[in-house]
């Protein structure tokens, strides 16, 4: 019977991805509230991804105070559109207000609707506004829908696309109501990063990895779809003992981070996070 219920015990453990996930990363938060790969100091933009990965799995950090403190306190740290749209989401996610920080991104709107200038910060910065309830820049939409490239994705900038920018504008836009040619698109062209494993690649050839599935998986969840067979599998087959995941099946490499990334994805929770 011992033998029985520790193979029930194992079997259990192995199909509570999210919990695992869950305890791996509150272990990683340091004294100050601030979240670290081991043996490193914590920061605030890997902070941000941690407390964005425990409340799409329905949880918070340990000491919640000491997070939303140490946030606070290192908002003057941030420079670019994307993390300090990182910090307002996670403040948002802690119950804190991200007023301080959403007035800075607006700061940061330029004439050509952008904001600072960058793919991946304009669109980090809709998905903040929604899920701080403020109003989208219009022209920040305009702006991506126009960088959309002819096979259907973006990049960091408006350069080579590649999946996961592609993904964060999908996010973006559905947050900000876009539906319809642009979006299917968009999906189409992530399809191709797809690979037999279920996984996704960042850009071709480069083999799949963890981050890249898990955005794929939230934009098409974003629009409403369902995510590509395999890719919730390919997620699970990454995980290791300690509940973290791993970059991919060759690597093992800033584990607190990609566990923090693909929790929200196997939650079923694309950006802006909802209740």
């Amino acid at each position: 019977m011992g033998l029985k219920l520790a193979v029930l015990a194992a079997a259990l453990l192995a199909a509570a991805p999210l919990p695992r996930g869950t305890s791996f990363l509150q272990a990683r938060q340091l004294a100050d509230g601030s979240f670290a790969e081991r043996g490193q100091a914590g920061y605030p933009q890997l902070t941000a991804w941690a407390t964005l990965g425990l409340r799409a799995s329905g949880s918070v950090p340990r000491s919640r105070a000491a997070t939303a403190k140490y946030l606070a306190s290192h908002e003057t740290d941030l420079g670019s559109a994307t993390d300090l749209a990182l910090v307002a989401l996670a403040e948002q996610a802690l119950g804190q207000s991200p007023d301080s920080v959403l007035a800075r991104l607006r700061t940061l709107e330029r004439p050509n609707g952008s904001v600072g200038g960058l793919v991946n910060g304009t669109a980090w910065t809709v998905i903040a506004f929604r899920a701080a309830g403020e109003p989208v820049p219009q022209g920040a939409i305009r702006w991506l829908l126009a960088l959309q490239s002819r096979r259907g994705g973006w990049g960091w900038t408006a350069g080579a696309a590649d999946s996961n920018d592609t993904a964060a504008v999908v996010q973006a836009l559905r947050a900000a109501g876009v539906r319809g040619r642009p979006i299917r698109r968009a999906l189409s062209f992530l399809l191709r990063y797809r690979n037999r494993d279920g996984g996704f690649e960042l850009t071709p050839g480069r083999g799949s990895d963890a981050q890249s599935t898990a955005w794929a998986i939230q934009a098409f969840l974003a629009a409403g779809k369902t995510p590509p067979r395999g890719a919730f599998a390919y997620l699970k087959r990454r995980q290791r003992a300690d509940g973290s995941f791993r970059y991919s099946a060759r690597y093992t490499t800033t584990p607190v981070w990609v566990t923090a990334q693909v929790l929200p994805a196997l939650a079923r929770k694309p950006f802006p996070l909802r209740s």
